[in-house]
């Protein structure tokens, strides 16, 4: 399935029934008087999130989305049958945000959520409801209201408690697919990972949590180089970032790359900015000089980070990683009752 987290779509509610002109006409009945009935409503646009969708796909490709019209009033007084809702189903996670404006419409975060992005246009009355003492037999009657329409845009921002970031080739693909059951693409080259990729991680005695890990940063990425930073709204709703760095050829640049993808991330959003981070040394088996690499940690742990060395390919230190990054979710979570 191809991923696809973003779309522009045009909605339109229903419009509404046309109210109906009628007069009595029964034997014995002389002046009857008016008997036309309501117009139906037109039905409303509803988005609805599931977590059993996972990508905007369908909406990529069937952008139009119009409800159905309310039937016109009849005579005998009877009201014009309400046209059912439209409902759209998308993933969990998803913004929905006016396309011209940029206005927010709804954050769709939980499963079940859901949100009218269109309302059905109310049907018109009918002439009786024009009858007065002094106009006993008004031969009008009103038109439907149009529904509302216009074109919104979606935003999938993926649910994961925690966030993987790093320069291209650092290795995140390799950790998630170390810790949890997710089988991303791995190879030997920059950019491997071309979408993003959550892994379920379950640790012994700690709640299981969910992994994200985003194409590779490089600086420049808020402008555009590299693979940009379009994906890194899918890490804004994550509680803690496993910052990973290759020190397979000496940990002399760690320092520069850190403090270049924290600058991206500052680019793109506050939120990320201000994230809590969990710094992690990878390739430490590929790494000729260990000593270097104890004196790289040091220096972090200067400046107030928690770091970890590992081996996401060989598992060494894995397991220490998750289980800091476990007591960290524990912790947070425990803070926000």
């Amino acid at each position: 399935m191809k991923f696809i987290d973003e779309a522009r779509i045009y909605v339109k509610g229903g419009d509404g029934g046309r109210g109906c002109v009628s007069f009595r006409r029964e034997k014995f009945v002389p002046r009857g008087g008016p008997d036309g009935g309501e117009g139906g409503k037109g039905g409303d646009v509803i988005v609805r999130a599931s977590k059993d969708h996972h990508t905007l796909l369908d909406l990529k490709f069937n952008q139009h989305h119009v409800a159905g019209r309310g039937a016109h009033g009849s005579g005998n007084n009877r009201t014009g049958r309400s046209a059912p809702d439209l409902e759209i189903v998308v993933p969990a996670g998803t913004v929905i945000m006016d396309a011209e404006s940029g206005e927010l419409i709804c954050d769709l975060a939980e499963n079940g959520q859901s949100c009218i992005v269109a309302k059905g246009g109310i049907g018109g009355k009918g002439n009786a409801s024009f009858a007065t003492a002094t106009h006993r037999a008004p031969r009008f009657a009103q038109d439907g209201m149009k529904g509302e329409e216009r074109w919104i845009r979606l935003e999938l921002k993926l649910l994961a408690d925690v966030g993987i970031v790093g320069m291209p080739n650092a290795g995140k693909s390799t950790l998630i697919g170390k810790v949890s059951a997710a089988r991303p693409k791995v190879a030997e080259y920059p950019f491997t990972t071309l979408t993003p990729n959550l892994g379920v991680v379950v640790l012994a005695g700690s709640d299981p949590f969910v992994v994200a890990d985003i194409p590779g940063l490089i600086g420049g990425a808020h402008a555009g180089a590299g693979l940009g930073i379009k994906f890194l709204r899918h890490i804004e709703r994550t509680h803690i970032l496993i910052h990973l760095i290759d020190v397979s050829g000496g940990a002399q640049s760690a320092w520069a790359d850190f403090e270049t993808i924290n600058r991206e991330l500052a680019l793109f959003s506050a939120a990320l900015e201000g994230k809590p981070q969990i710094v992690a040394f990878n390739k430490i088996d590929l790494a000729e000089d260990r000593k270097e690499i104890r004196k790289g940690i040091g220096f972090f742990r200067k400046k107030g980070m928690v770091v970890f060395a590992i081996s996401a390919r060989t598992g060494e230190g894995v397991d220490a990683l998750m289980a800091e990054v476990a007591r960290r979710l524990a912790s947070e979570k425990e803070g926000r009752k």
